[in-house]
């Protein structure tokens, strides 16, 4: 029986059955997402996102916040599938990586825009494809203003049949950021790749 892409409210374990679990999945998803998290540059990391890295993210939401209803398990559930892909796409989280008040002050004015810069290049030369990404509708709203970007963005990538055959076959994906205060770039391993592969075809 094949899992479904997207999560239900009983995918979500109550909180002493999560307590019990809790560091075994936390190892195992602190396992994946090490296989698809790339940096890109200095100070930009993106995480694509899937049904189990989502699913440990609702789940840390609900202990820290001491969610136990139902209803407020499910407002989370509806918020947080948009970020797992179907078939065709990538999700992922963008993070601007500060630690400082200056560092903050310093650039998130300049990276206003950023949540639109993110590409996906595949191949090299001339005939490389880029794919830009889209941000997420859902989030968009509450995370974008005219003069200071936030420090986390959700950003999806959206690939026909051919841009995925060429992901595959490319001798190399970057992932990279083309904004006018920033531009970085970081070429895929062959790990992440397969992980990107496993998201687009399901």
């Amino acid at each position: 029986m094949t899992t479904p892409r997207k999560l239900s409210l009983d995918d979500i374990l109550d909180l002493r059955a999560y307590e019990r679990e809790r560091a075994a999945l936390r190892d195992r998803v602190v396992e994946l997402k090490k296989k698809r998290r790339v940096g890109i540059g200095p100070i930009v990391t993106v995480t694509f996102e899937n049904r189990e890295t989502i699913r440990h993210q609702i789940q840390e939401m609900a202990r820290a916040e001491k969610i136990i209803t139902d209803e407020g398990i499910q407002h989370e559930v509806d918020t947080y599938n948009a970020l797992i892909p179907d078939p065709g796409q990538l999700c992922a989280t963008l993070f601007i990586e500060l630690t400082s008040k200056e560092q903050l002050m310093e650039w998130l004015p300049k990276l206003v825009g950023i949540e639109r810069s993110v590409e996906l290049v595949i191949g090299e030369g001339p005939g490389s494809i880029v794919v830009p990404c889209i941000p997420e509708e859902a989030h968009e709203e509450q995370l974008t203003r005219p003069d200071i970007t936030a420090s986390v963005h959700y950003i999806r990538w959206e690939l026909t049949p051919e841009q995925i055959d060429a992901l595959e076959k490319a001798a190399s994906v970057v992932l990279a950021v083309n904004h006018d205060h920033y531009i970085e770039g970081a070429t895929l391993s062959a790990e992440t790749r397969a992980e990107l592969l496993s998201d687009l075809r399901g």
